[in-house]
């Protein structure tokens, strides 16, 4: 199954630009060695947010779980820079076609 992760990321006012872009650069390049392992199908960082968006193949919601943990910021004991996280499951829209047919005749 796919799932989109959405995470928020919010600078501590504790530490520097310079502390809170180095950490998130690290997290970065492992996010990118995920891309080219296959372990991540797709990321994003949404433009003009600290917001990034990523797409997983899991077969399992305890696959989340172990995905959330694996992440080098939670690793490094910096999660709380990720105040909010969500996952939603997706599906196939032509899938979704195809059930339509069935709803629209009631």
């Amino acid at each position: 199954m796919l799932v989109m992760m959405t995470a928020d990321l919010a600078k501590p006012e504790s530490l520097s630009n310079k502390e809170f872009f180095e950490i998130w650069r690290q997290e970065s390049v492992a996010a990118i060695e995920a891309v080219k392992a296959g372990a991540i199908k797709a990321i994003w960082k949404v433009a003009g947010e600290y917001q990034v968006i990523a797409v997983f193949e899991v077969d399992s919601g305890d696959q989340i779980d172990e995905i959330i943990h694996s992440l080098p910021i939670w690793k490094s004991g910096n999660a709380h820079f990720v105040p909010k996280i969500s996952f939603k499951a997706l599906r196939s829209y032509e899938n979704w076609g195809e059930q339509l047919k069935s709803l629209a005749q009631g």
